[in-house]
């Protein structure tokens, strides 16, 4: 359906959303939510973190010409990786960053450490130049997802296999949305679609890390 060579990557800083695109987007955002509350991965509130939201657009002009490269072969990468990506934000976001697992264990006294810890680290990271390509050079873009589940996510066994599968289910009921919107390739339309995919795969693996991570929606009386 879409060519490596389609050149839409410019449209990226331009892009214009059609009511037909925003229903796409929000179509896809209702089929993951619903699949992902079934799955007990989401809430039926979603978390709210703006720090990770306003890196999305960072993330994704660096993701998009190695996504668009592997679409052809590997969809399902091309789009799964952005969910993974979205759950390493929220990771290094809440603290809990890889280069505990090479330091001594140090408990914190109060809730008010460990958030000057998170804010800290947060800073770090946030200030990378370029944390997409952090992450994926550290085992290349082919593993990249190996890298995110077992270093940064710190999952083995059943937990590692299984976000794998759900990852995997995402990327294909993405995948097959995609598809049926009969987009014509090359389009202005094919980038936002593509670009759709990838804003909720991103939104939604934030979400997920962040429920991981004990975060939820309270209702407020």
């Amino acid at each position: 359906m879409f060519s490596h060579t389609l050149g839409f990557f410019p449209y990226f800083c331009t892009r214009i959303y059609s009511i037909k695109m925003e229903q796409f987007e929000k179509q896809l955002h209702d089929d993951l939510h619903q699949f992902l509350v079934g799955m007990k991965e989401v809430d039926e509130r979603l978390p709210q973190c703006p720090d990770v939201e306003e890196k999305w657009e960072e993330m994704a002009k660096a993701y998009i010409p190695d996504g668009i490269r592997e679409f052809n072969d590997f969809p399902s990468a091309s789009l799964g990786w952005m969910m993974y990506i979205g759950m390493a934000v929220a990771k290094f976001w809440d603290g809990e960053v890889i280069e505990q697992r090479e330091q001594s264990q140090t408990s914190l006294d109060s809730a008010e450490s460990r958030q000057d810890s998170t804010e800290c680290q947060w800073v770090t990271y946030s200030k990378i130049e370029n944390l997409y390509a952090y992450l994926r050079d550290k085992r290349g873009y082919d593993n990249m997802d190996e890298y995110i589940r077992e270093e940064v996510l710190l999952l083995s066994d059943v937990d590692y296999t299984m976000l794998e599968k759900i990852v995997g289910e995402c990327a294909s009921r993405v995948y097959n949305a995609l598809r049926h919107q009969n987009i014509e390739p090359g389009t202005r339309d094919a980038f936002n679609a593509y670009v759709a995919c990838l804003h909720q795969l991103y939104l939604m693996g934030a979400a997920m890390q962040l429920k991981r991570m004990g975060y939820h929606m309270a209702k407020m009386n």
